[in-house]
């Protein structure tokens, strides 16, 4: 396993990505912008919302079946949607499926499943697992460790009767997610092993938020104009966290937690790219992890921005990483 370096590196932008940022409906599509999170809430879902795609679009993303079902939690029940890949039905017949839960992105606050619909079909069946998409409470009207207590009630259900029912093998129920997801899935890692209970089996982390970015190179470069603007970064955790909790907190901000706090980790397949204010943090983390003993696969994308598992639509660079990323997670929970 090759040493992972504390920071990363920008090439020059895929010219598919530079094009959607620029042109058609994306073009003027921010996260963490001007606009107030209720209007960001309705731009994304207006142009990434899978029912507002195209149907050349969802062309791109065939799907064996969607389920729609719900978990109940400390908090409420939470609607959960369901990817059954066309890929995965001999393993989920012979009850050896693998899963993913996964927490979409959207700093805590923008975002829903069905804006994140694409690419996770995409996943799905590029794994051949089945994919758990959490319609977690957002915040501001939720605050952390509200979005991290249902994100383990959803892995508690899947790894029981429930999963099993749907073809879930309990040992290969992986956690994920982008940006802020990628956040939530690297402090729920944290903390079921510190609770002592039965962990994901892998951590899919996509750009992930390992912690606030204020000191890196990649946040100064990639400041504004690459989709995720480096300003909204803090006004989301302002929003995520309330008062009298620390950034410095351990599930809130992996990040900064010292090497052997990090240790006995799952496994972890890391996504980072090169125009993205969290490249860097993304990055350091994985070495974290690495030197924490912990088994870590780290693809960097060094031409795409923040946000490429929702832009297949519009780029093929963007199609081409997200399957990619699928290929990554069953080859790990296949065991290939």
């Amino acid at each position: 396993m090759s040493p992972i370096p504390t920071v990363g590196n920008r090439s020059t932008l895929a010219p598919s990505v530079k094009q959607l940022l620029s042109q058609g409906p994306t073009a003027d599509l921010r996260l963490g912008g001007v606009e107030s999170y209720s209007e960001e809430r309705r731009h994304h879902t207006e142009v990434l919302g899978w029912h507002n795609l195209s149907e050349e679009a969802q062309t791109k993303a065939p799907i064996g079946a969607v389920e729609f079902t719900a978990v109940r939690t400390e908090h409420g029940t939470i609607p959960v949607r369901v990817f059954y890949p066309k890929s995965g039905e001999q393993h989920k017949s012979q009850g050896q499926a693998g899963a993913l839960v996964y927490m979409h992105g959207g700093g805590y606050t923008v975002g829903c499943v069905d804006d994140f619909e694409h690419g996770l079909r995409v996943l799905a069946e590029a794994s051949a697992c089945q994919v758990y998409a959490v319609e977690y409470h957002r915040a501001p009207e939720y605050r952390y460790p509200v979005q991290l207590d249902e994100y383990s009630a959803v892995v508690d259900w899947v790894q029981g009767p429930e999963g099993q029912k749907r073809g879930v093998h309990p040992d290969r129920v992986a956690g994920g997610g982008d940006s802020a997801g990628g956040n939530m899935t690297a402090a729920l890692a944290l903390r079921r092993r510190d609770e002592g209970k039965k962990n994901i089996a892998a951590q899919l982390l996509v750009y992930p938020e390992a912690r606030l970015p204020f000191d890196t190179k990649a946040c100064q470069e990639n400041n504004t104009g690459f989709y995720l603007e480096a300003n909204g970064i803090f006004s989301f955790a302002d929003h995520y966290l309330p008062r009298g909790v620390p950034p410095a907190t351990p599930y809130v901000s992996p990040g900064m937690q010292d090497i052997e706090s990090l240790r006995a980790v799952p496994p972890a397949l890391v996504f980072t790219c090169g125009f993205d204010p969290l490249r860097d943090v993304g990055v350091e983390y994985a070495h974290k992890l690495q030197e924490a003993g912990n088994t870590v696969d780290w693809t960097h994308h060094p031409d795409l921005t923040h946000g490429f598992l929702q832009f297949g639509p519009w780029s093929e660079d963007c199609l081409n990483a997200t399957q990619q990323m699928g290929g990554k997670l069953g080859g790990l929970l296949y065991g290939a």
